[in-house]
C-alpha cells in the first residue's frame, strides 16, 4: 500500500499518468486495464478490483474526449420522428439535431432521421423496423401508443442498445434519458390560467382536438388533458367542458365545423387546444371578427405565433423544441463516446408567453 501511495505521488508530480503505469501497479495487463476503463466485458472481478483500486488510489480522470477522438470510430444514431410540414413544431426538433450534428462532428457521428404518421400505429411499426435494421448505436424517438412503442424498446433492449425519448416520456418503459415538459402539470397549470383568464367563473370552456379515427397522435397531448381535467375537478368542478374533435387530415372541413359548433354554444368565451395547431382556431377568429374569446395553445410555430400578436391567441406554452433535438444527440455523445453518467430526466420549463413578451422568446 506505501509503493502504491508513493507512486500515486510520483505520478501526481509528472502530471500525467499512463495506463501502462496504471498496469503495473496493479500486476495486470495494459489491455485489462483498457477493458476497465471502457467499461468492456472480459475482466476478472479480482483484476478490475484491483485495477479499480488503482484508479482510486491514483484519482486518475480519464481524457475520454481525447480518446475518442483518437479511435476514430463512426457511431450512427437513428432518429424516429413524427411525420410533418416544414415550420411545425417538429421541424424546430429538427434544427436542434442539426446544430448537435454539427457541434459533435469530431466524433464522427451519422444521424438518421426516420418519420412515422402519428395517426397511424401501423406506420410507427414500420418505421420502427427500419431503424431496426439501421443498427443504430444509439436512438432519440418520439414515442407513440406505450403498447406499441414498448414492441420497439424492448428490442432496443435486448440489443443493449441506448435510446431516448423526447417530447413525451413512458415511465413504465424507461428510457436512457427524456426531455420535454413534464406533460401533467403543464395541463395542470394550462388550466389555472385559463380559468384566471375567464376570471374564474366561467361556467363552460371548450378543448379543441386534431383527431384521426380516434388516435390524437400524441402522448402529450393526453396527459396534458388529463392534467388540465385534474385542476378543474379540483377547483371548478361545475365548470362545463365542451368537446370539438376537428378531423386531422381534412382541414377543409375545420371551418364548418367551428360554425356549428360556436352556434351551439354560443355563450362560449374560453377555449384550449394542447396540440401545436392553435392557429386553426386563432384564424377562424379574426376571420369570424371574435375578439372576445380566450384560447390558449401549445408551442412556437409562426402561425400561432402571428396569431398571439393579433390577439386571437391569448397565451401559448413553450417548451423549446430545438433545444429537446439538440440535448438529444448531446447526451446519445456523452454517454456513448464520452461515458458520462446522464440524468434519467430534463424538463424543459412551462413558459407562459403572450404577445407582451413573444419577442423575447421568438425573434425570426
Amino acid at each position: 500500500m506505501h509503493e502504491h501511495k508513493k507512486a500515486s505521488n510520483d505520478q501526481r508530480q509528472m502530471g500525467k499518468i499512463r495506463i501502462k503505469d496504471i498496469a503495473r501497479l496493479a500486476d495486470v495487463s495494459v489491455g485489462t486495464v483498457d477493458r476497465v476503463l471502457h467499461g468492456r466485458n472480459g475482466v476478472s472481478k479480482a483484476s478490475k478490483r484491483k485495477v479499480e483500486d488503482i484508479l482510486k488510489q491514483l484519482d486518475y480522470q480519464p481524457n475520454m474526449y481525447a480518446s475518442a477522438l483518437a479511435s476514430n470510430k463512426k457511431y450512427t444514431f437513428a432518429c424516429l420522428l413524427p411525420q410533418h410540414e416544414s415550420s411545425e413544431y417538429w421541424t424546430d426538433v429538427e434544427t436542434g439535431i442539426r446544430k448537435a450534428i454539427d457541434t459533435y462532428s469530431d466524433f464522427n457521428i451519422e444521424v438518421l432521421t426516420s418519420h412515422y404518421d402519428p395517426y397511424d400505429y401501423r406506420s410507427f411499426a414500420k418505421a420502427a423496423d427500419i431503424v431496426l435494421a439501421q443498427e443504430p448505436d444509439g436512438m432519440l424517438l418520439a414515442p407513440t401508443a406505450p403498447q406499441y412503442t414498448r414492441l420497439l424498446t424492448d428490442e432496443l433492449n435486448r440489443r443493449r442498445t441506448p435510446y431516448i425519448y423526447i417530447d413525451s416520456n413512458i415511465k413504465e418503459q424507461p428510457a436512457l434519458s427524456f426531455f420535454g415538459q413534464d406533460s401533467h402539470r403543464s395541463g395542470y397549470f394550462a388550466a389555472r390560467m385559463l380559468m384566471l383568464l375567464a376570471g374564474g367563473n366561467a361556467r363552460e370552456i371548450a378543448i379543441f382536438r386534431k383527431i384521426n379515427e380516434g388516435i390524437v397522435g400524441s402522448n402529450q397531448q393526453e396527459r396534458r388533458e388529463i392534467g388540465f381535467r385534474e385542476y378543474m375537478r379540483q377547483y371548478h368542478p361545475h365548470c362545463q367542458i365542451h368537446e370539438l374533435d376537428l378531423h386531422a387530415k381534412r382541414d377543409t372541413e375545420d371551418t364548418q365545423m367551428l360554425d356549428e359548433f360556436f352556434v351551439q354554444h354560443p355563450a362560449l368565451k374560453n377555449g384550449i387546444t394542447f396540440n401545436s395547431k392553435a392557429y386553426i382556431i386563432g384564424e377562424y377568429l379574426q376571420k369570424k371578427g371574435m375578439a372576445d374569446f380566450n384560447l390558449m395553445g401549445y408551442d412556437l410555430l409562426q402561425r400561432n405565433v402571428d396569431c398571439l400578436k393579433r390577439g386571437s391567441i391569448f397565451f401559448l406554452i413553450a417548451q423549446q423544441p430545438v433545444l429537446q433535438g439538440f440535448n438529444g444527440i448531446k447526451t446519445l455523445c456523452e454517454h456513448l463516446i464520452l461515458k458520462k453518467e446522464v440524468r434519467g430526466e430534463y424538463f424543459m420549463p412551462i413558459d407562459l408567453l403572450t404577445k407582451e413578451n413573444i419577442d423575447f422568446y421568438y425573434n425570426r
